[in-house]
Parts: C-alpha cells; sequence; structure tokens
C-alpha cells in the first residue's frame, strides 16, 4: 500500500452539515465527502485491492467505491484530515494478516505439577469430608 498515491487519488466533496448549528451551518459547507476508487487504485497492489473488496463489501458501492464522510468539526480542512486518517486507518485494519497461530502441547512438566496439585487439593477436601459409618 503506497499511502502518497493513495491520497493523490482521493475525491473529495464539501456538503453542508446536518444536525443543530444555528446560522453557520445553514451557511457554510464544512462536511468533507471522501470517495475512493479501490479497483481503479494505482497505490494498491491487485491483491491488495482483492482483500478489500471482500472485506469492505458492506462499505462499497456497486462501482467499486469507498464513500467516507466526516462532519465532526466546524472546519473543512479538519474535516478532511480526520476523514483521510479514517480511511487510511481502515485500509491499514483491513490489509493487515494475522499471524498462523502454531498449536502447542503443554510440557510433561506442567501436566505433572497440574495432576499433582489437583490431587493435593482433592486431598484437602476429602479430609474437611465427616468420615462414613
Amino acid at each position: 500500500m503506497n499511502t502518497s498515491i493513495i491520497i493523490n487519488e482521493l475525491q473529495f466533496k464539501a456538503v453542508r452539515s446536518s444536525g443543530a448549528g444555528g446560522q453557520h451551518v445553514n451557511k457554510v459547507s464544512s462536511k468533507v465527502e471522501l470517495s475512493f476508487d479501490i479497483a481503479g487504485s494505482n497505490g494498491l497492489t491487485e491483491n491488495e485491492k482483492m482483500m478489500l473488496t471482500q472485506k469492505l463489501s458492506s462499505k462499497i458501492t456497486n462501482a467499486g467505491t469507498l464513500l467516507l464522510q466526516c462532519g465532526e468539526s466546524r472546519s473543512q480542512h479538519r474535516n478532511k484530515e480526520l476523514v483521510i486518517k479514517r480511511l487510511l486507518d481502515i485500509l491499514k485494519v483491513n490489509l493487515h494478516i494475522p499471524k498462523k497461530r502454531k498449536p502447542t502441547k503443554p510440557s510433561k512438566t506442567a501436566i505433572k505439577k497440574r495432576l499433582e496439585k489437583k490431587q493435593k487439593q482433592a486431598l484437602k477436601k476429602a479430609s474437611r469430608r465427616k468420615p462414613l459409618l
């Protein structure tokens, strides 16, 4: 993943934010919508594109575009920074390949200790019981 190429490929659109805010909200387009064409990106390898389309299938449009928006701040520039950061985080998380787990067995000493401790606990409990007649 080449982040500088990806950032250059992003398309932004400023729209008016929804919700409370009074006169400021009604006259300023501070909310930022980001669109990123995964299939047409030069910053991703073919393998990465396939991984992203599979993992982000619910967030991608039919045209293969990932859409994100941010209207948290009153500043359009701050919202643009936040939405870029959010996109890069999403890409990093979804391109991460977890390490394969190697199955292991407990050592003979660990097994022996566990059984001895279990036996000791059983004897302790048995000694507390009333004797049978």
